[in-house]
């Protein structure tokens, strides 16, 4: 059951926006985020509570909001904890109300977070000040006000595929990103690693993230209805509940049916791979089992660049390599904006090479076609 000190729903909102509920007389306010399965549907189940249990009132009223829009669990907790961090330092500091929140005092809540140990990734931060930013709006219906001393950021962009005049874009306080390279597995990586496996469950679960570019969380949800072993397809559910259907290779049909006829323990379980031995057969798996198993395989096989994403990598790296269209690439791969997709475009020196000697033996015959 929710806390007491929830606000009442006809005021939560009005309640909400007072303040960063919080004990005056206290000299140190602590946060922790907890989860509630008893949580109504229309609740967030991740609660952000202080030192004496009470909700955070303007925290919370938010977190529901976004459970209203149908975000998913793992997207609730991420803002809950970002919005942890930013409570946080906001008591340590001067208990301010949030309306007096600016840019300026979001550039002091990016040195105290690049100050402490370990020191958060620019994603990280970034991800934190958007998420305040989305708070701030929730309550506020505007932007953060800038002030003296505020940072504000801008950078070019064009269209998707690079065309068009680029035109300048404005932001608020943002660290610059390293620019992402997606680092497929070699051949020999990928078939060392795949020797490894002996239980047809986990080359099931390899198929699926090198066959079809699955992610793991993507993987571990596929329920045994989503298959279509005779149509060769598999429904996938992806991020924000969009769904996809994919082709199923026969490499990854055959292990599937030898894990489904073979392996799979009598359970009641909806999904497809659960725990085949110890106290939680049967039980679906976990994303603590799942990175166990590739520790091991990694230790076992010496490739230590070997985790799920990487195999999602090297199946988006193939399918370009094979020519494959970005819009079929983006549909596969479950991806919402074309410039994720994008990244997958980068060619190694091998491949520079050999699209250069293609490109010359195709201007050596249309040459020595147009000669008199």
């Amino acid at each position: 059951m929710i806390s007491a000190f929830y606000p009442d729903p006809l005021h939560r909102h009005e309640e909400a926006r007072e303040s960063l509920h919080t004990d005056s007389t206290s000299t140190t306010v602590n946060f922790r985020l907890v989860h509630r399965d008893s949580s109504p549907v229309s609740a967030s189940p991740y609660r952000l509570l202080d030192s004496h249990d009470r909700e955070v009132g303007m925290v919370n009223a938010f977190l529901d909001a976004q459970c209203i829009r149908s975000l998913s669990l793992r997207s609730l907790r991420a803002y809950g904890y970002d919005l942890l961090n930013f409570a946080q330092w906001w008591f340590q500091t001067r208990r301010r109300h949030l309306s007096r929140l600016n840019e300026s005092r979001l550039l002091d809540y990016v040195r105290f977070q690049l100050d402490r140990k370990p020191k958060p990734t620019p994603q990280t931060v970034n991800h934190r000040l958007t998420v305040l930013r989305c708070l701030y709006r929730f309550h506020y219906a505007r932007e953060i006000p800038r002030s003296r001393g505020s940072v504000m950021s801008s950078y070019s962009t064009r269209g998707p595929l690079g065309y068009g005049k680029p035109r300048r874009v404005t932001t608020g306080l943002r660290l610059r990103q390293p620019r992402r390279v997606v680092v497929p597995l070699s051949a020999e990586e990928v078939s060392q690693f795949w020797q490894s496996f002996r239980t047809y469950r986990d080359l099931s679960l390899i198929a699926l993230m090198l066959f079809d570019g699955l992610r793991s969380r993507e993987a571990m949800e596929v329920q045994l209805e989503d298959l279509r072993l005779s149509q060769a397809q598999i429904l996938i559910r992806g991020k924000g509940n969009r769904q996809r259907v994919l082709p199923l290779p026969d490499e990854t049909i055959e292990a599937l049916e030898h894990y489904i006829h073979l392996e799979r323990p009598l359970t009641n379980s909806p999904y497809l791979f659960v725990s085949l031995k110890g106290p939680h057969r049967g039980r679906p798996m976990t994303a603590a089992g799942l990175r166990s198993l590739f520790r091991h395989h990694r230790c076992r096989t010496n490739v230590r660049t070997a985790n799920p994403h990487r195999f999602r990598h090297t199946f988006g790296a193939d399918m370009v390599r094979a020519g494959i269209s970005l819009p079929a690439l983006m549909n596969l791969m479950g991806h919402s904006n074309i410039h994720t997709t994008m990244l997958y475009v980068q060619l190694s020196p091998q491949d520079v090479w050999r699209e250069y000697h293609l490109a010359m033996a195709k201007k050596a015959r249309f040459a020595s076609s147009v000669e008199p």
